[in-house]
């Protein structure tokens, strides 16, 4: 969507000027935001996204480095512009500090890049979210109204494959690879996902999800076996609980699953 418009720009600067380029859409440690600040694009506010004037949060950022001596551009865009107030709503995944971000308490990082187990103490704050939050983003001055219209139909809104329905809960089972192909959770993996999923579930509060997530309990990842005890906890009743444990923990070789099944019978 961003990535291959950027590579095209790089190309134009490497053929027409011989510059030597690189180009990052969210593949590096690159601080885009204030970089994006200082060009003039908008400003961050307490939440420490980007807001535009015209876009509000609606932005999607990527930057091309090269070794051009390039001329700095006038502007007139006011960059010290007042960031709207904190949001009130925010997730308790989120620090509450003004301009800052604690990232192990994001619930979008923890989601999406984190590739351990959440900790047992911010499961509760994720809900139903699966990949990402954005709530904070939403949350920003002029992101409220509707988006703008998106400039080609590859960056249009489609329909998440994430969604609290039938339709997720097969993906747990069905070739992963193959469902995701072409969206960016495919990039998370399997485990990342089903993990998520699953803590979800135990969120639901829904006792009728325990049938899904049981025979996770036994799942080759311990990953996804740590989630399904947690969910399985807070969803079945104590006999049934019990039975599971009482079938899963005396084999179990993982200390980290030991110790959920500890914790969660303590719960």
């Amino acid at each position: 969507m961003i990535k291959p418009r950027l590579k095209r720009l790089a190309s134009w600067l490497q053929q027409r000027h011989g510059a030597a380029v690189k180009v990052f859409v969210d593949t590096a440690p690159v601080m885009e935001k204030p970089l994006a600040e200082r060009a003039g694009l908008g400003w961050q506010g307490k939440h420490t996204n980007l807001v535009s004037r015209r876009f509000g949060s609606w932005l999607f950022l990527g930057a091309i480095f090269c070794d051009l001596d390039l001329p700095p551009i006038r502007r007139r865009a006011i960059i010290a512009a007042p960031a709207g107030p904190a949001s009130t709503s925010a997730p308790p995944g989120r620090s509450r500090r003004p301009y800052q971000l604690d990232a192990r308490r994001c619930i979008s990082y923890l989601t999406i890049e984190h590739k351990g187990h959440i900790p047992r103490e911010l499961r509760p704050a994720i809900g139903n979210r699966i990949y990402g939050c954005d709530d904070c983003w939403r949350s920003a001055p002029g992101t409220s109204s509707p988006r703008p219209a998106a400039s080609s139909p590859s960056s249009r809104a489609r329909r998440s494959p994430c969604r609290c329905s039938p339709s997720w809960r097969r993906s747990m089972t069905a070739p992963f690879r193959r469902r995701f192909a072409g969206t960016p959770v495919k990039r998370i993996g399997r485990d990342r996902f089903v993990r998520n999923v699953l803590i979800a579930l135990g969120n639901s509060g829904d006792p009728a999800q325990a049938d899904i997530v049981a025979p996770l309990v036994g799942d080759t990842s311990p990953l996804v076996r740590v989630a399904a005890i947690w969910a399985l906890g807070r969803l079945a009743a104590g006999d049934r609980f019990v039975g599971l444990r009482a079938r899963h923990e005396p084999i179990e070789a993982d200390p980290a699953v030991r110790a959920e099944w500890q914790d969660a019978a303590a719960a």
